[in-house]
């Protein structure tokens, strides 16, 4: 049902807090106010109040709430961009207050399969040379995540390029190569002079839809002609469980370097690797054009690749 708003009458001496603007820019973001109370950690009757006392001091609707949906009203569309501004200009105040560039806040996303193989490394590092740094880690699909740096509500994210999305600045971190998994015993097991093209007819296993990886896997096939067979209904969101697919003897899949010791420790399972020049992936930073953090992510993109796995 909809709610009464006093329209059109603004206290002029009122001054919005950072959490009501947080607020707006995650309701606007997601479109959905449970979403948006769980990605600030925030009850959801909090997350309403602090819309409703911005709404009610500027003396405009901004988010148009029903049974069904939640639409941005125009002067919320009016004003999004300008409340996201001033976030990032609180977040950079807080940064320089502590002294050393990259601190206080910072909201990093990460998509599912880099984020088991990277932040077990990269936390450490970051709490060594970086103390006074409060991370905060998102996982997530990359549509979600480019939806999220856009909206205000990340900072900035770790993903595999290109995100191909406007608004954004990519930063190329490292590239990294696909590796086959196999059964045990498998006739490929041990070799390291695959071609893209062997993939034809192998029942290939891959992450759900909305995986940057799947997308990249088929992209693969269809640019060497190859033509995977199919392997049922089995569907995985994760590439531990669609490697125990691959131990079942379900099928193979392809994994990125960075997961190959982690995922295939248990010694159940084999791999080939492909030819130079290897099929693969490239990682990197993604952050708003707009932000004037562009040399801290910079920092961080340093460290990111100094703990790189080999």
């Amino acid at each position: 049902m909809g709610r009464t708003r006093l329209i059109g009458v603004t206290d002029q001496t009122y001054q919005p807090t950072l959490s009501q603007l947080r607020a707006f820019v995650a309701i606007a973001e997601y479109r959905h106010f449970g979403t948006a109370a769980a990605r600030l950690s925030v009850s959801q009757p909090t997350l309403s109040q602090a819309l409703a006392s911005l709404e009610n001091g500027l003396g405009l609707q901004l988010i148009e709430r029903s049974t069904r949906r939640v639409l941005v009203t125009p002067a919320g569309k009016r004003l999004l961009a300008q409340a996201m501004a001033t976030l990032e200009a609180a977040d950079r105040f807080v940064a320089s207050a502590a002294g050393s560039g990259l601190g206080g806040t910072m909201r990093l996303g990460i998509i599912p399969t880099v984020a088991p193989y990277v932040l077990p490394r990269l936390l450490p590092e970051l709490h060594k040379q970086l103390p006074t740094l409060v991370p905060h880690v998102i996982e997530d699909q990359t549509a979600r995540l480019v939806d999220g740096l856009r909206s205000g509500v990340l900072d900035v994210a770790l993903l595999a390029l290109p995100a191909d999305a406007t608004g954004l600045v990519e930063l190329p971190l490292y590239t990294e190569e696909f590796v086959l998994v196999i059964p045990r015993g498998h006739q490929f097991a041990g070799r390291t002079d695959l071609k893209p093209s062997d993939l034809d007819a192998l029942p290939l296993l891959l992450l759900d839809e909305g995986h940057c990886l799947r997308d990249q896997t088929l992209d693969l096939c269809r640019t060497h002609d190859a033509h995977p067979g199919a392997v049922g209904d089995t569907r995985a969101a994760s590439l531990a469980t669609v490697v125990q697919c691959v131990a079942g003897d379900l099928g193979v899949t392809l994994i990125p370097e960075m997961a190959v010791e982690s995922e295939t420790s248990r010694g159940t399972l084999d791999i080939a690797r492909f030819a130079a020049p290897a099929p693969g992936r490239r990682l990197g930073l993604a952050y708003r054009t707009s932000t004037a953090r562009g040399e801290d992510y910079e920092r961080l993109a340093e460290i990111i690749r100094s703990i790189r796995p080999h």
